[in-house]
């Protein structure tokens, strides 16, 4: 027998396909079931919030830029956006301010939003456009403030039916969004701290990133709004089920929202908000799932709760029918 093991039939084993395992070939077909998904998202705008433990998890940042990078490269074009929490009360901490939460939002006082807006624009949004940047020159950050992008005016919460007040803390009133189109079409990704620049009085405000995300992707007339959360998804009946919806129509959502938790309702009125307002699809999913992104937007299956439109009113006459 020749001792040729070049790919020569007479090796008995390199040179024979039927005898070779062939380890990529899932790969391949995991390759193949993204390619309808490809071809729908390609081109299509897609804001996505970063919060939760992805933001605090080096492996899940990682990943999280990962699944970024991968969507520009894919013909999408993702806008992120984040807040940061954890970051916010630990810096507060460090300047001996007591962290407070009313109706889900953190009160702001004057000192607090020197805090917030040095931890958002200096401390996270660098991290994160340098976690990006490591694949290539694609990230650019701004705030909410650069460009007008996000206007606000203060956001007085109804408490037990009485306005609270919860200091520098902004309703949005206004988005431009010609800064974030510009290095869409420059081929850039951008990366926006939830800070508002206010309407009436000069001062800067902070907004729920989750809102800002929602009215972003409003105003961009974006495909998909992704909120990585640290839950699977919107559960059927918790804490009595672990169940979670995959998907509902606005009105489900809305008859749910009075029943959520606090810390829910701000990414799910966000959803909300985002599908009736030309956004196809709200998704909520659990951004403690390495690249639960690709996951949800490029599989069969998909992760998390998807919000979705009502269907009109012909629609279902017809389902009617």
């Amino acid at each position: 027998m020749s001792s040729d093991t070049s790919g020569n039939p007479s090796d008995g084993v390199s040179g024979n396909p039927t005898a070779r395992k062939h380890t990529a070939l899932p790969k391949a077909q995991i390759l193949i079931e993204a390619l309808p998904w490809l071809t729908r998202h390609r081109g299509k705008t897609v804001v996505i919030k970063f919060g939760g433990n992805a933001m605090i998890d080096e492996e899940l940042k990682a990943a999280f830029a990962q699944d970024v990078v991968f969507l520009h490269h894919a013909g999408l074009k993702p806008v992120v956006v984040h807040g940061g929490g954890p970051q916010i009360s630990a810096a507060l901490e460090r300047h001996g301010i007591v962290s407070e939460f009313k109706a889900g939002l953190r009160v702001t006082t004057e000192d607090a939003m020197d805090v917030v807006r040095m931890v958002l624009a200096g401390q996270v949004q660098r991290e994160l456009v340098g976690l990006l940047n490591q694949h290539g020159p694609l990230a650019v950050g701004l705030t909410g403030e650069d460009a007008h992008t996000i206007t606000a005016t203060k956001h007085q919460p109804r408490i037990e039916g009485e306005l609270v007040d919860i200091g520098r803390v902004g309703e949005i009133t206004e988005i431009d969004t010609g800064a974030i189109e510009a290095l869409l079409a420059d081929g850039r990704i951008p990366v926006v701290s939830s800070i508002a620049r206010s309407q009436d009085d000069g001062h800067v405000y902070n907004v729920n990133a989750d809102t800002a995300a929602a009215a972003l992707a409003a105003a961009l007339d974006a495909e998909t709004l992704m909120v990585l959360t640290d839950v699977e998804g919107l559960y059927e009946d918790w804490p009595h089920s672990d169940e979670v919806i995959s998907r509902l129509t606005a009105k489900e959502l809305e008859k749910l929202l009075p029943e959520l938790a606090s810390g829910m309702v701000p990414k799910m009125e966000g959803c909300l908000h985002a599908v009736r307002n030309g956004v196809e699809t709200a998704r909520v999913i659990d951004g403690r799932v390495q690249h639960s992104i690709l996951l949800e937007i490029f599989t069969d299956e998909g992760i998390g709760t998807m919000v979705v439109p009502d269907a009109p009113v012909d629609d279902m006459k017809g389902e009617a029918a």
